[in-house]
């Protein structure tokens, strides 16, 4: 198998209008690099033709190569198959519209190659240097607040946790065994990272809207999924919430009995201390739920870092039994070489 430095995967789902300038752009972008690369085109069950302007492309260009499927299955389906097809040490991932420039792929290849302790780069518009450009106001705000509370909700204190734009050690992303098929796979894969101990890195990127085609943003189900990803991630911020609620009511209805005791307006006829009662062992209760489900998270981090040794025992197993086979390739074919010798020497006879 060929050697690949870098692989540039790129879902798409109806682009047709940005195909061929578009994947003219990356490739422009990556032949300076001076490395051995490809581009990796997913094509999401495509309605339209987006898969056949790709194969046009890719006859021109053998850099390119493509999978495509139907029906549509979403974003999360087309970058696990590219995850599994990729053959590059480092992979990255970027958006079909290009809404981050293409110029963002090698910055982030270097960052990855001046860094060997980083396994995963994430480009950011929402830190120090970052900025978006042509967004609309509603989906840029609805954005940056989503990301605030996941990044709140996850480990490693990252301002963008929703972004395609990222690029990965080989080894790091394959060590993780994905399941969404949706855009809450970029949470997946941070929250599984962070947990097997792999570092990450965010770059300074410039988010800008798209010019041809249609968004396939769809507010409601991502916000959804995103929400309850962040209670998944860390259930105190739910059930802390609604424990503090309900035990600061119960509290407060319990000064509110002591106030009528004082003024002698007291009806023990009235359900007040029985509800202040269950108000705060609800609440503690509550309470209680989050704290065990904190130490879930942490077990299921644990379980994420033995999947990862496991992955890398797997890796060198099966590189030793592939040397070893070669071995015993080379071994069977050296004891063929003798024999042929042995059996090709003329015999000498004997004068009696």
């Amino acid at each position: 198998m060929k050697h690949i430095d870098l692989t540039v995967i790129i879902p798409m789902y109806n682009e047709e209008d940005n195909v061929t300038q578009n994947l003219g752009r990356v490739s422009r972008v990556l032949k300076p690099l001076r490395i051995d690369w490809e581009i990796f085109v997913v094509d999401d069950g495509s309605t339209d033709d987006t898969a056949s302007k790709v194969k046009a492309f890719a006859q021109k260009n053998k850099n390119v190569r493509l999978v495509s499927y139907s029906p549509n299955q979403g974003r999360g389906k087309a970058l696990r198959i590219g995850f599994d097809n990729a053959r590059g040490e480092i992979i990255c991932t970027i958006d079909a519209d290009l809404s981050y420039n293409e110029s963002h792929i090698p910055r982030m290849y270097r960052v990855l190659e001046e860094n060997p302790s980083v396994d995963l780069v994430i480009g950011s518009p929402y830190m120090p240097g970052g900025q978006a450009r042509g967004v609309p106001a509603f989906r840029l705000w609805i954005s940056k607040i989503g990301n605030k509370l996941l990044g709140f909700a996850m480990r490693g204190n990252l301002s963008t946790v929703t972004g395609m734009l990222r690029a990965y050690r080989r080894d790091c992303i394959r060590s993780m065994e994905l399941e969404s098929d949706g855009k809450e796979i970029h949470l997946e894969i941070l929250s599984k990272a962070m947990a097997m101990g792999y570092k990450a890195k965010e770059m300074p990127a410039t988010l800008g809207g798209r010019i041809k085609g249609k968004s396939k943003f769809k507010f409601r189900a991502t916000a959804l999924s995103h929400i309850i990803f962040s209670f998944y991630e860390k259930p105190i911020m739910l059930f802390g919430f609604i424990g503090l609620v309900l035990m600061v009511l119960g509290f407060l209805g319990g000064m509110y009995v002591i106030y009528l005791w004082q003024v002698g307006n007291l009806n023990p006829d009235r359900p007040l201390m029985t509800l202040m009662v269950l108000l705060v062992l609800t609440g503690m209760q509550v309470l209680l739920f989050g704290f065990i489900g904190t130490q879930l998270v942490h077990l299921k981090r644990e379980i994420y870092k033995t999947q990862r040794e496991n992955k890398q025992l797997e890796a060198k197993l099966g590189s030793f039994l592939s040397a070893y086979e070669e071995y015993k390739q080379l071994e069977i074919e050296d004891v063929d070489k003798i024999k042929n010798m042995y059996h090709n020497q003329p015999i000498s006879s004997k004068s009696g």
